[in-house]
Order: C-alpha cells, then structure tokens, then sequence
C-alpha cells in the first residue's frame, strides 16, 4: 500500500500559490483518474485508488503547512503503510522554477512541511518529490511562497505537475531509482 501526499495550505486563499504546487499535483492526478478525495479525516481530505493491483491513498492535509506531519503520520498509522511507502509532493525554492527532483530520502533543507513530516515519521527514509518554484530576486522569502504564479509560469507549472504525476506512478510501479532515471534528467 502507498500513500501519495500533495504538501499545501488549505483555504481559497492559498489556491495557486506557490507554496501549494504539492496540492495542485494532486489534483491533476485526481482529475486523471476520475477519482475525488472524498474521504475527511486524520486532518486531510483523500480518496484511494488502485494502480496495477497496488492500493493507493492519496491526499492533502488540511493544517498549515507546518503541521503537515500530523495529517501524513495519522493515516501511515491507521493504514499501516510503511515510511517507504510515503510519496510526498512538494515546493522546493532552491530548484529553478518548474524542475522536478525525486530523491529516495533527505532532510527537509528549509521546508516546514517536510521538517515536520519527518520529525512525526521519525524518518528521513521516504521517497519525494521537489518541485522548482525558483527563488525570489528581492522579495521576503515568505511573501514569494504565497504568490499566485503569474501568467507566464502556468503552463510550465502545469507541465511539472504532469510529470510529477507520472513519476508518482513510475515510483509505485518501478521504484524511486527508476523515477530518478527517467525524471531527473529533464
């Protein structure tokens, strides 16, 4: 079993931000499997699917992005699904805007989310995605993370969360070294 987690803020607020790209990557593999998250519980909203014969949850977390561990750690737990198993998707500022990286581990670098992911885990041992949001020229770093992205970066944005759906899937079905292979290199 595998659990996909998409990192974001929840509200309309936050909607296309930056900071909310794991959201969006989730949404664009819910519309392609026709699927809804449905379900609310363990602070998130999810929806479960197949792949292959693999049972899949995927979801968004409904605290802050600080807290994000909390919503991932209740649900690993309830469904037993092993740290290895915990596919997190999410913003990366020291990746040029719309790359993507699959690691097998790490540490969470400056990101909250995966700081608290981790210290709920008590590992640094899952599989994630980055996606590259850039890096602000000369603006706080906080303010930058929850700016929309303007016109001329959607559809590289959109371009990133296709391949970061289809990476969740080569990583389920093939293993991170496989996903690395194929989507590290673009």
């Amino acid at each position: 079993m595998y659990l996909i987690v998409g990192l974001g803020n929840p509200g309309k607020q936050y909607a296309g931000t930056r900071h909310n790209i794991g959201f969006e990557t989730v949404d664009y593999i819910c519309s392609k499997k026709n699927l809804k998250l449905d379900k609310a519980k363990f602070n998130a909203i999810f929806g479960e699917f197949r792949l292959e014969g693999h049972r899949v949850i995927i979801a968004k977390p409904l605290t802050y992005m600080n807290k994000s561990g909390n919503a991932v750690m209740e649900i690993a737990r309830y469904y037993k699904i092993e740290a290895k198993n915990i596919i997190v998707v999410y913003d990366d500022v020291d990746l040029g805007l719309g790359k993507l990286r699959i690691r097998p581990n790490g540490s969470a670098g400056t990101h909250n989310g995966m700081k608290s992911i981790i210290f709920q885990l008590q590992t640094e041992d899952f599989p994630r995605i980055r996606i590259g949001i850039g890096k602000p020229v000369s603006m706080d770093l906080a303010d930058y993370v929850l700016q929309r992205f303007n016109p001329e970066e959607i559809d590289l944005i959109k371009d990133v969360a296709v391949n970061a759906s289809e990476a969740v899937d080569e990583i389920i079905l093939n293993g991170v070294d496989s996903a690395m292979n194929k989507y590290n290199i673009r």
